[in-house]
């Protein structure tokens, strides 16, 4: 076997070998990006960029949309069960919660308040109320969102 000279060992014309190396023509090619490469990635990332931005900014209004919309699901609910329960609707919401059918009071999503609930109380005609019934108070048929803010989808959210 012989020795190698330190020199790799080129084919005819300079090209390249098997084992790799310089073909001895020109310079050598260094691995990398282009100029043009990047300008294109670069773009790219802005296009998508520019797309996302929009979607994200209204993720926090979206977001308290929805935990409004599940939190009114629940209370109207919470009065139809009391109701179905006990023949009558509750006077406060502390009382749904006194009974069991709530853990707690939620917190309103848009005005970030337990206490900012509008509530809608039956309409009962004296002629309707015996006795007993006189001596509650009229009790809450409905419940809204006390914000006078406006939806995403234009409409308010008191009207909900």
């Amino acid at each position: 076997m012989r020795q190698g000279t330190g020199h790799r060992a080129q084919g005819a014309e300079g090209q390249e070998r098997p084992g790799g190396g310089w073909s001895g023509r020109g310079t050598p090619r260094q691995s990398g990006f282009t100029l043009i490469e990047l300008i294109i990635v670069v773009a790219i990332i802005g296009i998508l960029a520019t797309i996302a931005v929009p979607a994200m900014r209204t993720a926090p209004q979206r977001a308290r949309e929805s935990a409004l919309k599940e939190d009114l699901y629940t209370l109207r609910s919470c009065l139809d069960q009391f109701h179905a329960d006990r023949g009558r609707y509750p006077a406060s919401l502390d009382e749904v919660v006194s009974m069991g059918y709530l853990r707690s009071v939620p917190v309103d999503p848009v005005t970030r308040s337990k206490d900012t609930w509008v509530f809608i109380f039956e309409q009962v005609t004296p002629d309707q109320q015996d006795e007993r019934d006189q001596q509650a108070a009229p009790g809450i048929i409905d419940i809204h969102s006390g914000s006078d803010q406006t939806a995403l989808d234009g409409t308010k959210y008191a009207d909900w």
